[in-house]
């Protein structure tokens, strides 16, 4: 049986592949509800910047860091680049699950700077 975590990190793969739409038919709960202050909260909405994301930028490189699972939260702490050449982004997404669906996601992006402070980085 999948789990959270594997649900998680398979929709945010078919998401960067541009596969937004196969990603919400499989995992997507009703009601669903999105987090960001710059889109509607609405899963269509949603759906729609994913798949012009990967029109804009099919080459993406998505990498997952660290995935963390506690009853029905995961976290998923990501490193994204438009290129391989460009730094990037830290980019953190939090979804909340109701029977194995995901009904609700908070995501959050932080650039990588490229004189930063902090020896350890961002990964």
């Amino acid at each position: 049986m999948i789990n959270k975590k594997q649900i998680a990190t398979h929709f945010l793969e078919l998401a960067v592949k541009g596969k937004s739409c196969e990603a919400f038919d499989l995992y997507m709960g009703k009601n669903f509800i999105h987090h960001n202050a710059y889109f509607k909260s609405d899963p269509e909405t949603l759906m729609k910047a994913m798949e012009q994301s990967y029109r804009e930028e099919p080459n993406k490189i998505f990498l997952i860091q660290h995935i963390v699972e506690e009853g029905d939260i995961v976290a998923v702490h990501s490193w994204l680049r438009q290129n391989p050449n460009e730094l990037g982004y830290a980019v953190m997404h939090i979804f909340r699950f109701e029977n194995n669906k995901i009904v609700e996601m908070w995501d959050f992006a932080q650039a990588v700077p490229e004189n930063m402070p902090n020896e350890n980085g961002m990964f």
